[in-house]
C-alpha cells in the first residue's frame, strides 16, 4: 500500500498532487450559510494545454449519490475500481469535473441542516459553485463546458443547465456552457414508472395477472402526482420497487440482463438511492482513507448521503420537463438524452414517451425524422435522432450506466455532443 500512495502522491505539472494518474485539482465552495460543496478537477490527458479541450461536469443520481466517487471509479475516470487505469476513460478526449451534488453527498456536507429541498435550490447552489470554481480557475471561464449526468443527476443537470445559462446572460457568471447530456435521467417519474409493467411483461418477466396487478399500482401513483400528492407518490414509487422485486426474483433495476444470486436479494437493488448500486469493493477504505488521505481532506465522504435523499422526499417524483423544454426554447444549449436499453428504472419506453411529448420549437421536424444507427469499433451500438438543439439516442447493450455497460457507444454519444474528438 506505501507504493501504492507514493504513486498517487507525485508532484504534477498542472495541479496540485492528487489521487490517481492525472493532473488535478480540487476543492469546496461555501454555496449556502453551513453548505459546502466538493469539487475534483481531472485535468485532460489529450494535450498539455487543458484549455484547449472541453471542461466537462459529470452530476452522480441518488440523490445522495456520488460522482467522486461511483462515477469517477466506475464509470469514467481515469482509475477503475480495481485502481487500475482505464482505457476508454473521459479523460483522454476533456477535462472531467466530478460534484458531490447536492451538498450533503459525498465529500460534500452542511453544518447543520442545510439540505437543499427542492431542484431549483440544487441548481441555484449550483451557480454559486461555479462562481467559486471559476474564481479558483479563471483559465476555464471561456473554455466549452458541458454538464453531463446519469439518472437523478439528470434531472438536477437539467435545471442546473438552465440557471448556469441564465446567470452567464444576466453578467453574474462568467461561462461557456455548451450542452448537457441527460443519460437514463429522472425527467419523467410517472411516465418511467408507468412504463415498468409494460416493459417487463414484454420481456417475460411477468405473467398476466401480476402485469395486471402492477400496472394498477403504477395508474395509483399516477393519481397521487396528478393531485399533487408528491410525498405520498414516492412512497408508492418505494412499494412498486417492491412489488417488481417480488414478482420478479430481484431483476437488477440497472440492467435487466444481469444474473441474479438465488435464495436471496440482489445485491443492486436500488436502496433508495436512484442510480447507485452496490459496489464491488470497499468504498468507505477507498474513499475515507485512500482519497481522503491523498487530497488531504478533513471531511468524512458519505455520512450524509441517506439525509440528501430524505429532504427531496417531496420533490422527487416531480418532473422537469418544462425545464428541458425551457432549454430547448430558450437556449442554444445542445440537449442530448442518451438511454439504454435494458435499464428498468429509467426505462427506453418511458424516456421515448416524454420525449415525444414536449412543445418545443423543433417538435415538428422531430416528428417526421428517422432515427439511424451509429456504430463504434466496427460494431452498431445504437441509434440516434436530431431536431434542433435535441438529440436522442437509443443506447444498444446497455442498462442504467450506459459509461460503464456500453463505453464505445457512450464515447460516440459524448464526441457528437462535444464535436471535441474522432471516434
Amino acid at each position: 500500500m506505501r507504493l501504492l500512495i507514493g504513486f498517487c502522491l507525485l508532484t504534477v505539472a498542472l495541479g496540485r498532487q492528487g489521487f490517481g494518474p492525472t493532473d488535478q485539482e480540487w476543492g469546496y465552495v461555501t454555496v449556502r450559510e453551513g453548505a459546502h460543496m466538493f469539487w475534483w478537477l481531472h485535468y485532460t490527458t489529450a494535450t498539455t494545454k487543458p484549455t484547449e479541450k472541453p471542461l466537462i461536469i459529470w452530476l452522480q443520481g441518488g440523490p445522495g449519490g456520488s460522482g467522486t466517487e461511483y462515477g469517477n471509479f466506475e464509470e469514467l475516470g481515469p482509475w477503475d475500481s480495481d485502481l487500475k487505469p482505464r482505457n476508454n476513460t473521459w479523460v483522454n478526449h476533456a477535462n472531467i469535473l466530478f460534484v458531490d451534488n447536492p451538498v450533503g453527498t459525498g465529500f460534500s456536507y452542511v453544518e447543520n441542516s442545510e439540505f437543499a429541498t427542492t431542484n431549483e435550490q440544487i441548481a441555484n447552489d449550483f451557480v454559486v459553485l461555479m462562481q467559486g470554481f471559476y474564481k479558483q480557475l479563471p483559465q476555464f471561464e471561456d473554455v466549452p463546458l458541458y454538464i453531463f449526468s446519469e439518472s437523478y443527476g439528470g434531472k438536477m443537470a437539467a435545471e442546473i443547465a438552465l440557471h448556469l445559462y441564465q446567470a452567464t446572460k444576466n453578467g453574474t457568471l462568467k461561462s461557456n456552457v455548451r450542452g448537457v447530456g441527460l443519460g437514463d435521467s429522472w425527467i419523467s417519474p410517472v411516465d418511467s414508472c408507468l412504463t415498468w409493467a409494460p416493459y417487463l411483461y414484454n420481456l417475460g418477466f411477468l405473467d398476466t395477472q401480476q402485469y395486471q396487478l402492477l400496472d394498477k399500482e403504477a395508474q395509483d401513483l399516477k393519481q397521487m402526482a396528478d393531485t399533487g400528492k408528491w410525498a405520498e407518490a414516492s412512497s408508492q414509487w418505494g412499494y412498486l420497487e417492491e412489488l417488481v422485486q417480488l414478482y420478479t426474483a430481484y431483476a437488477d433495476f440497472y440492467n435487466v440482463l444481469d444474473n441474479i444470486p438465488a435464495y436471496g436479494s440482489h445485491v443492486r437493488k436500488s436502496n433508495k438511492v436512484l442510480g447507485k448500486p452496490v459496489l464491488t469493493y470497499d468504498e468507505d477504505y477507498l474513499m475515507n482513507k485512500l482519497v481522503k488521505l491523498a487530497l488531504n481532506l478533513t471531511q468524512d465522504w458519505g455520512h450524509q448521503n441517506e439525509a440528501v435523499f430524505e429532504h427531496l422526499v417531496d420533490d422527487f417524483m416531480k418532473p422537469v420537463t418544462h425545464i428541458v423544454e425551457r432549454l430547448l426554447n430558450e437556449t442554444d444549449i445542445t440537449v442530448a438524452v442518451y438511454n439504454g436499453q435494458l435499464d428498468l428504472i429509467v426505462d427506453t419506453p418511458g424516456t421515448v414517451n416524454w420525449v415525444d411529448k414536449l412543445n418545443f420549437k423543433g417538435a415538428k421536424i422531430w416528428t417526421t425524422t428517422e432515427k439511424e444507427a451509429f456504430s463504434a469499433e466496427g460494431f452498431y451500438e445504437g441509434f440516434g435522432k436530431k431536431a434542433g438543439n435535441l438529440a436522442f439516442y437509443w443506447v444498444l447493450r446497455s442498462g442504467h450506466m450506459v459509461p460503464l455497460d456500453n463505453p464505445n457507444a457512450m464515447l460516440y454519444i459524448l464526441q457528437q455532443v462535444t464535436n471535441n474528438f474522432e471516434v
